[in-house]
């Protein structure tokens, strides 16, 4: 007899991959019935493959091939492999189940082939039309599977996006930069006298203080502007924002004083999950 274990079907595929690799939105998740779950973590699972690649390979050409197949999925060129792929089986089922449109998807790939390459971020306006495409489709397209779009949804998947996306750079910078990859925006760095060699060597100057103090300051007038629209959103989505607690701790553990940004400082498990808990009972994400 064959002690084999088999091989997790698509849903548990899905939520293992969130669950490992965005704990934030997988508990989350935890908040929303059943099939609307089933569709987020699709769609979660799916954002996690992307945001992976870039870890996963040693040169970009790899990199682009994997995102060229997404890219194909996307426009219908891609049939029989996909359902060998269990997120993107998955994905497509959201798509059709839920009209989610195919178009924020194929920019989401698009936008993340900057990931690829080592080329610093240019401009806080590049920074936000890259986080816009990524951080805030995805906000946006949880929001659509639980409701339909409203220019409100709209307004608030945007701020909720930009917070979540800076607010990840910063906490993300120790493995960037040891990289020597650069979404701190040049233009900012440049505006405080702050050297990207600098950066990359590791060295917590005054400088680079003052360019995560601008950044800490835009994500925190972004979250305000987030947590303030949903209480012009349906009751029904707002379990689509709630990401946006951790933002708000994360946020707060990134600003105290004294704190090395190039020390990680991961967040425990059971911590996001109180942290989702407490936020799914208050006056902004319920009725």
């Amino acid at each position: 007899m064959s002690s084999a274990v088999p091989p997790p079907d698509n849903v548990s595929y899905c939520a293992d991959l969130v669950r490992s690799h965005d704990f934030p939105r997988y508990a989350a998740t935890l908040f929303v019935p059943a099939a609307e779950r089933r569709a987020l973590l699709a769609l979660y699972a799916f954002n996690v493959e992307i945001v992976r690649v870039r870890d996963q390979v040693s040169q970009p050409l790899p990199g682009e091939i994997r995102f060229q197949w997404w890219t194909d999925l996307f426009s219908g060129l891609v049939h029989g492999s996909a359902e060998g792929n269990p997120v993107a089986a998955e994905l497509l089922r959201a798509i059709r189940d839920f009209n989610l449109p195919a178009e924020p998807l194929s920019l989401l790939v698009d936008e993340h082939q900057f990931d690829l390459y080592n080329d610093p971020m240019p401009t806080m306006a590049a920074l936000e039309g890259y986080l816009a495409a990524t951080c805030s489709a995805l906000f946006g397209l949880a929001a659509q599977v639980l409701a339909p779009p409203s220019e409100a949804v709209e307004h608030a998947a945007r701020h909720a996006g930009l917070a979540q996306g800076i607010v990840q750079i910063i906490a993300n910078l120790p493995r960037d930069a040891s990289h020597r990859q650069l979404f701190l925006p040049q233009q900012v760095l440049a505006s405080h006298g702050c050297e990207m060699e600098d950066v990359f060597a590791g060295k917590d100057t005054a400088n680079l203080r003052a360019v995560l103090e601008q950044l800490t300051g835009e994500a925190q007038q972004h979250l305000t502007a987030a947590v303030s629209q949903l209480v012009d959103v349906p009751p029904e989505v707002r379990p689509a924002f709630l990401p946006l607690s951790q933002v708000r701790a994360d946020l707060k553990r990134l600003t105290q004083p004294g704190r090395n940004p190039f020390a990680p400082q991961p967040t425990s498990r059971l911590r996001t999950l109180w942290t989702l808990w407490r936020a799914s009972r208050s006056r902004e994400f319920t009725k």
